[in-house]
């Protein structure tokens, strides 16, 4: 098991297992599970703000949203290694995602997505949340590309349901064969 250090903690970095049910049901298309495997419920997107004061209040909704459905399990979390961002232990081995790209996954929490990357200059990423966000159970997933504009999610109905109706989150709700693209966005 390798491990890292932080905040006085020992964190186990993920694996290629860790993630195998995610590759295993991810491919590349138009669709929703060019991001999130078709084993969930329900769908959705959720546009990015360009604006940080924006973004800071999108990042707080959604993790509401997530610590209210997960409460009492570890979360796994991914940081996109692009060679710009912080990616938070970047003498991590990673794993590898979608068509190659490699991820540093950490078994932490919502106080660890929330706090744990650090806005640079001449960072691809706005925010602070992870790239790639689900609990221990895998009851859900987020999962938000280098180079979209949206975060795509999958999860409970009641959990899409929320994240679509939150006043912050602009998010709409997706099929499995709906083009995951939010109208007006090229894919």
């Amino acid at each position: 098991m390798v491990t890292r250090e932080r905040d006085g903690r020992t964190w186990r970095i993920g694996t290629g297992a860790d993630v195998m049910w995610i590759m295993r049901g991810t491919s590349v298309s138009r669709t929703i599970t060019a991001a999130v495997p078709p084993v969930f419920e329900a769908y959705a997107t959720v546009l990015l703000p360009q604006e940080t004061g924006e973004q800071y209040e999108r990042d707080r909704a959604l993790l509401s949203l997530l610590r209210e459905q997960s409460p009492d399990q570890p979360w796994w979390i991914g940081y996109l290694d692009t060679g710009a961002d912080d990616i938070v232990f970047p003498d991590a081995p990673t794993v590898t995602l979608y068509t190659g790209w490699p991820y540093v996954l950490v078994e932490a929490g919502p106080e660890q997505a929330a706090t744990w990357r650090h806005q640079e200059a001449g960072s691809f990423w706005l925010g602070a949340l992870p790239n790639l966000m689900f609990p221990a159970d895998h009851s859900w997933l987020v999962s938000t590309m280098w180079d979209d504009d949206w975060t795509c999610v999958g999860g409970p109905a009641d959990l899409v349901d929320r994240l679509v109706r939150h006043p912050v989150l602009r998010g709409r709700q997706v099929t499995l064969d709906q083009d995951a693209a939010p109208p007006g966005k090229p894919l």
